[in-house]
Protein backbone atom coordinates (compact mmCIF):
# COMPACT_ATOMS: atom_id res chain seq x y z
CA UNK A 1 0.00 0.00 0.00
CA UNK A 2 1.48 3.40 -1.07
CA UNK A 3 1.97 6.00 1.76
CA UNK A 4 -1.27 8.08 -0.28
CA UNK A 5 -3.88 5.51 0.61
CA UNK A 6 -3.14 5.45 3.74
CA UNK A 7 -4.95 8.42 6.35
CA UNK A 8 -2.85 11.45 7.31
CA UNK A 9 -2.49 12.73 11.00
CA UNK A 10 -2.74 16.33 10.91
CA UNK A 11 -1.42 17.80 14.45
CA UNK A 12 -1.43 21.82 15.00
CA UNK A 13 0.14 22.67 18.56
CA UNK A 14 -2.28 23.50 21.04
CA UNK A 15 -0.09 27.10 21.48
CA UNK A 16 -0.97 27.85 18.22
CA UNK A 17 -4.85 27.85 18.23
CA UNK A 18 -4.67 30.99 20.53
CA UNK A 19 -2.16 32.76 18.48
CA UNK A 20 -4.12 31.56 15.22
CA UNK A 21 -7.73 32.74 16.56
CA UNK A 22 -5.83 36.30 18.43
CA UNK A 23 -4.48 37.02 14.64
CA UNK A 24 -8.03 36.54 13.22
CA UNK A 25 -9.62 38.54 15.67
CA UNK A 26 -7.09 41.53 15.10
CA UNK A 27 -7.49 41.13 11.16
CA UNK A 28 -10.91 41.29 10.97
CA UNK A 29 -11.09 44.53 13.26
CA UNK A 30 -8.55 45.89 10.63
CA UNK A 31 -10.69 44.94 7.76
CA UNK A 32 -13.28 46.89 9.29
CA UNK A 33 -11.89 49.62 10.40
CA UNK A 34 -10.95 49.86 6.93
CA UNK A 35 -14.44 49.46 5.59
CA UNK A 36 -14.29 45.85 3.85
CA UNK A 37 -16.71 42.99 4.76
CA UNK A 38 -13.44 41.18 7.29
CA UNK A 39 -15.67 37.76 6.47
CA UNK A 40 -15.61 38.22 2.80
CA UNK A 41 -12.12 39.63 2.71
CA UNK A 42 -10.45 36.57 4.87
CA UNK A 43 -12.49 33.82 2.81
CA UNK A 44 -10.76 35.57 -0.67
CA UNK A 45 -7.10 35.44 1.12
CA UNK A 46 -8.01 31.86 2.24
CA UNK A 47 -9.12 30.42 -0.88
CA UNK A 48 -7.13 32.21 -3.17
CA UNK A 49 -3.41 32.66 -0.81
CA UNK A 50 -3.43 36.32 -1.94
CA UNK A 51 -2.46 38.02 0.49
CA UNK A 52 -3.76 41.82 -1.11
CA UNK A 53 -7.16 40.47 0.52
CA UNK A 54 -6.05 41.73 3.44
CA UNK A 55 -5.18 44.96 4.46
CA UNK A 56 -1.75 46.09 5.77
CA UNK A 57 -3.32 48.52 8.31
CA UNK A 58 -2.04 47.70 11.81
CA UNK A 59 -0.14 45.20 10.06
CA UNK A 60 -2.78 42.36 9.63
CA UNK A 61 -1.42 41.33 6.55
CA UNK A 62 1.98 40.59 7.78
CA UNK A 63 -0.13 38.97 11.36
CA UNK A 64 -2.02 36.58 9.20
CA UNK A 65 0.84 35.39 6.88
CA UNK A 66 2.34 34.35 9.82
CA UNK A 67 0.31 31.20 9.42
CA UNK A 68 -0.56 28.85 6.84
CA UNK A 69 -3.96 28.96 5.54
CA UNK A 70 -4.59 25.38 6.29
CA UNK A 71 -3.93 26.22 10.35
CA UNK A 72 -6.59 28.77 9.90
CA UNK A 73 -9.29 26.80 8.47
CA UNK A 74 -8.47 24.34 11.05
CA UNK A 75 -9.33 26.85 13.62
CA UNK A 76 -12.13 28.16 11.91
CA UNK A 77 -13.46 24.66 11.93
CA UNK A 78 -12.86 24.07 15.07
CA UNK A 79 -14.52 27.00 16.84
CA UNK A 80 -17.66 26.67 14.46
CA UNK A 81 -17.98 22.88 15.65
CA UNK A 82 -17.07 23.15 19.36
CA UNK A 83 -19.51 26.72 19.28
CA UNK A 84 -22.06 23.83 17.77
CA UNK A 85 -22.00 21.35 20.57
CA UNK A 86 -23.32 24.51 23.41
CA UNK A 87 -26.50 24.61 21.20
Amino acid sequence: MSRHDETMKFKVKKEEIKEVSEVLAEVYEALDEKGYNPINQIVGYILSGDPAYITSHQEARSKIRRFERDEIIEELVRNYLEDGKTE
